[in-house]
């Protein structure tokens, strides 16, 4: 007998969660990054990107590949998780 189950977390939780050691990947199109990265120069439209996020949703960096978003997280002794 399995048992699922959806379990949410406040985003205070997810915050302390793992000591700051814990992120997500995410795909975004191009059109999104002004809101998550004000200081990036201009994209062109139509591009799907990663960003690489902390556990409380604070974007940390952005890149073309999810290769290099996992990787840049590993540099940084962070552990990926997978969220849906």
């Amino acid at each position: 007998m399995t048992h699922d189950t959806e379990h949410t977390i406040s985003p205070e939780a997810l915050a302390i969660l793992g000591g700051g050691q814990i992120a997500y990947v995410r795909s975004i199109r191009s059109e999104e990054v002004q809101a998550l990265f004000p200081q990036a120069p201009e994209i062109a439209p139509g591009m799907t990107l990663f960003t690489l996020h902390a556990a409380d949703g604070t974007p940390i960096m952005l890149t073309d590949s999810r290769e290099a978003a996992l990787a840049n997280a590993m540099e940084h002794q962070l552990v990926t998780v997978s969220v849906h």
